[in-house]
């Protein structure tokens, strides 16, 4: 599969290699906690799927907006957090 936005469902054929497999529910994990993991695991839960999310197995990236700094540690918090 290969994937061209940050949501892993989106313009793949993820959704529907998960229907076959008949799932009841989904571990996610993955690089840039912010991003991606943030907007799979999101569109994955609009789609009805119980979420596991592995936090020890998502990774992400210090960011900046204007002159603040963000170390990783703090991005990554954040996005577990709030998912």
């Amino acid at each position: 599969m290969v994937k061209h936005f940050p949501n892993a469902f989106r313009q793949t054929g993820l959704l529907e290699h998960l229907q076959e497999l008949n799932l009841d529910g989904l571990v996610i994990c993955g690089m840039m906690t912010h991003i991606c993991v943030d907007a799979t695991t999101r569109a994955a839960a609009d789609l009805g799927y119980p979420i596991r999310l592995a936090a020890d197995a998502c990774a992400t990236r210090a960011l900046a907006y204007g002159e603040t700094k963000v170390p990783r540690q703090s991005v990554q918090a954040a996005f577990l957090a709030a998912l």
